[in-house]
């Protein structure tokens, strides 16, 4: 059956207009309601002739609102507007996003079409739809929503305007704006939606953190070293972090102060950083416990850049390996553990010699495994501190290292302040 099918029958047995039936209904299904799930909601919402049916959506405070909710009124200050480009049924389609609050929280939003919100707005929302994102409600602007200004004040504890550091910001946030100076930038082509495409990645970096970002449509501005200011700009999670992104709606403009980069890391146990689910910029201390299987001198797939074995890729078969050198140590400092993955650079000024010396140092000795051995020698037993992004999966927690260096600190100094806090 076939969804215009589902929508001629519903809104048959409903008695509605059949064209805003099938609209609700494929905005649901677009979001991976299951059709039964969808049409239900659609029941409670349009109504279905029963006695405890009821036409009339009831008004909430944000608070209240919840994802069992189908439609409801709010009155609630609009903080941010946002707007990009999404794919929906094999087509682009533009969509309005922020978020809304009022006295008890905040929402986000997503609009199908322009209503004219703008921030800093007391609006009712009649009839608003209520969908589930990301396991909170989120409010569903369709085509049978009334959209109104509202003559009384509400105070709202939240910032109106969308303007937030980087350290603030989480994955789900949507038009929102960023002064920031550009540490790291790289075009690369990539395969999208529309085949090969270029875009801009790298870091971003404020007084208070470091996040990394896509750039969708490739801008001058956003060259190394320039602090700019980036409005609109929407939130994805990558490797358990927030990632900044900058989309064909985005504004870029040069600032006429200069953005000073956060230069340290925020300081965790590895148990703290762990817990946290992820942090694209953490500095750990740790005891190297042990060098785990894949370090070395490994080889690499020239397509993919996946390491390979006994010169076999997973995704491309038999090829033939580029050398690289990656170290992939255990740290553990008594609250938990993380894999430190050293990069070639890294792991050359460990071992003491690059590419060439470890292959050198493997013929002679027939093994390549010696220069893991060598690496291991160097690090097992000893305590270092180590900066990078760290992500956590079911697999375990990994930092990708940007620096590696023997910690320093005199231990009964740290034995002080660690008794010190045990105490207090």
């Amino acid at each position: 059956m076939s969804l215009e099918d589902h929508a001629e029958e519903l809104a048959s047995d409903l008695g509605v207009d059949k064209e805003e039936v099938k609209d609700d209904l494929e905005n649901l299904v677009s979001y991976s309601v299951p059709m039964d799930e969808a049409k239900d909601s659609l029941r409670r919402k349009y109504g279905d002739g029963s006695e405890s049916g009821s036409t009339a959506p009831s008004t909430k405070q944000i608070a209240e609102i919840t994802t069992a909710d189908s439609n409801v009124s709010v009155t609630a200050v609009v903080l941010t507007c946002g707007k990009r480009s999404i794919r929906y049924q094999g087509e682009d389609q533009v969509i309005f996003e922020g978020e809304l609050a009022d006295e008890s929280g905040k929402l986000s939003y997503t609009a199908w079409e322009d209503v004219g919100l703008e921030v800093g707005q007391t609006v009712r929302l009649d009839n608003v739809g209520v969908r589930e994102w990301d396991g909170h409600p989120e409010l569903n602007i369709g085509q049978s929503t009334t959209v109104s200004l509202a003559d009384e004040e509400i105070d709202v504890s939240d910032e109106i305007g969308g303007d937030e550091s980087l350290s603030a910001i989480e994955p789900g946030d949507r038009g929102i704006n960023v002064e920031v100076t550009v540490l790291e930038r790289e075009q690369k082509t990539i395969d999208g939606r529309d085949g090969e495409t270029e875009i801009l990645s790298g870091v971003l970096a404020d007084e208070t953190a470091r996040l990394p970002y896509t750039d969708w449509q490739p801008r001058p501005e956003l060259t190394e070293g320039a602090s700019v200011r980036i409005e609109d700009v929407f939130i994805r999670e990558f490797r358990g972090v927030p990632s900044v992104n900058v989309s064909e709606f985005s504004t870029v403009t040069a600032l006429d102060r200069e953005v000073q980069p956060q230069e340290s890391a925020p300081k965790l146990s590895i148990g703290e950083a762990v817990d946290s689910g992820g942090l694209f910029d953490v500095e750990l201390v740790g005891n190297a416990i042990a060098l785990r299987d894949g370090s070395g001198l490994i080889e690499r797939c020239p397509e993919c850049g996946r390491v390979i074995q006994n010169g076999q890729c997973r995704s491309h078969g038999e090829v033939e390996g580029e050398d690289d050198l990656r170290t992939k140590i255990i740290l553990d400092d008594g609250t938990g553990t993380a894999t430190a993955v050293l990069d070639e650079e890294l792991t050359a000024q460990v071992y003491g010699g690059d590419i060439a010396a470890a292959k050198e140092h493997a013929r002679e000795e027939m093994d390549k495994e010696v220069v893991a051995e060598t690496i291991a020698d160097k690090l097992v037993g000893r305590e270092f501190r180590v900066r990078g992004s760290l992500s956590v999966d079911e697999y375990g927690a990994n930092l990708e290292a940007v620096e590696f260096t023997e910690n320093s600190d005199d231990p009964a100094t740290r034995a002080e302040q660690l008794l010190a806090e045990v105490q207090r």
